[in-house]
């Protein structure tokens, strides 16, 4: 179930159950030549809804702009800051706290996300600490990044091994495809650029990876593989959760 989807009463009514709930968080950005741009938020975000169907999660509204900057050499990325990003989890979390949730589950579909999630969480827990009072139920946050289970680790070395590179990679697109077969793009067998060193801002990246790609070779993609990384991956992401919940 999405939040989106449901009704106050509904919420109030799964609450009493689990005070838990999954929030998809990606990014808005360049993913080479056949990847979609919203790549590294329709991945969480579809992984998620597997999740809640076969284990009734809830699922918030994904965050689907994060830290980008890095990519607005490329047209239709988009960035926030990190003050921004850092806010506008802030207030998520506090919004839906307000009223009984306290576990929140972040599953990210960036890495370029994981600093600014990390001091989110501090800042949320600072806020929390520094109020009047120490009767507050125990709120915490929890972030995990999709394509760090072992899941997909194990079917990305399987299926693609060495060529799967760090952006636009093919088993990202492989499960865009799954999700989205109409959105399918294509482009030739085209090695990617290895990485070089550590880019910083659009112009450099854009330099060193001229056709947005990392070292991985996207054209490997397929909506098979892309559907077994949905399925193995929402398996271990519903336990995962469920221990996560059950922490006192």
């Amino acid at each position: 179930m999405r939040l989106q989807l449901a009704t106050w009463q509904e919420v109030d009514a799964y609450l009493k159950e689990c005070n838990g709930i999954i929030i998809p968080i990606g990014s808005t950005e360049q993913h080479g030549p056949m990847g979609l741009i919203g790549t590294d938020a329709l991945c969480p975000e579809v992984i998620a809804d597997h999740v809640s169907a076969e284990a009734g999660i809830l699922v918030g509204p994904t965050i689907s702009i994060g830290m980008a900057q890095h990519h607005l050499g490329f047209s239709g990325s988009v960035t926030l800051r990190p003050t921004t990003l850092i806010a506008m989890i802030r207030d998520y979390v506090l919004s839906l706290s307000r009223n009984g949730f306290e576990r929140f589950y972040f599953l990210n579909g960036h890495g370029g996300n994981i600093a600014t999630l990390n001091a989110a969480f501090d800042e949320i827990y600072a806020e929390r600490s520094m109020q009047r009072g120490s009767n507050q139920p125990g709120l915490r946050c929890r972030h995990k990044d999709w394509f760090a289970f072992p899941a997909a680790r194990r079917i990305s070395k399987e299926c693609f091994g060495d060529r799967e590179g760090s952006h636009a990679t093919p088993s990202e697109i492989s499960i865009t495809q799954y999700a989205y077969p109409d959105a399918i793009k294509s482009m030739p067998e085209d090695r990617a650029e290895k990485p070089v060193r550590h880019f910083t801002d659009a112009d450099d990246y854009r330099a060193l990876y001229p056709d947005g790609r990392i070292g991985a070779d996207s054209f490997l993609a397929s909506p098979e593989v892309g559907e077994r990384l949905v399925k193995e991956c929402a398996k271990e992401i519903i336990e995962d959760f469920n221990g996560f919940v059950a922490q006192p």
